[in-house]
């Protein structure tokens, strides 16, 4: 994605040229368990996507009791709907970092750029999703904190190993017999 070249490239700097050095074993190991490490984290978003659709439907269904008692009663609507434009918005964005931590499991076995860019996506989304958490019933200034948090340190190690998808694996350029 072309848009997002500038920010790459400014993050670059800010993550390799200005930041101390992750050692070259660190590195290495990052590398190599990274399709892992992604895989595990698309589950967990996925996962998170589910209970929180299944939470805010759990509270919908318990103001739908409460109100309906209440009006029963002869009173008014006491509680409002729980399912928000934000908290579709907060469902949505974690299952668009689960699929994309899913979808780099591949390309990043085979050391492709495409699956570190895949990476860099869900790392940018979930920015997005702490902003939008923060405004949730169910986030608030500590989500966002914390999705600023793991996406600085999160951005860190993945800048200190995007050279090691830059340039394609030796035996993947050799022609085959």
């Amino acid at each position: 994605m072309s848009a997002l070249q500038p920010l790459e490239t400014s993050l670059n700097d800010l993550f390799v040229k200005k930041a101390p050095p992750l050692p070259d074993n660190g590195k290495k190991a990052l590398v190599q368990y990274l399709p892992i490490i992604n895989l595990i984290f698309g589950v967990i978003s996925l996962l998170l996507a589910y209970g929180l659709y299944n939470s805010a439907h759990l509270v919908n269904n318990a103001a739908a009791y409460v109100n309906n008692l209440s009006q029963y009663y002869g009173g008014q609507k006491v509680v409002t709907d729980h399912f928000t434009f934000v908290v579709w918005l907060a469902i949505a964005m974690l299952a668009v970092e689960g699929v994309l931590y899913v979808l780099a499991y591949s390309p990043l076995k085979a050391h492709k750029k495409s699956g570190w860019d895949l990476t860099f996506y869900a790392l940018i989304v979930n920015v997005v999703y702490g902003i939008v958490a923060a405004f949730t019933y169910y986030g608030g200034v500590g989500r966002l904190f914390g999705a600023l948090i793991t996406s600085v340190v999160g951005g860190y190690l993945l800048f200190q190993i995007r050279a090691s998808y830059m340039k394609a694996p030796a035996d993947a350029a050799a022609p085959k017999a």
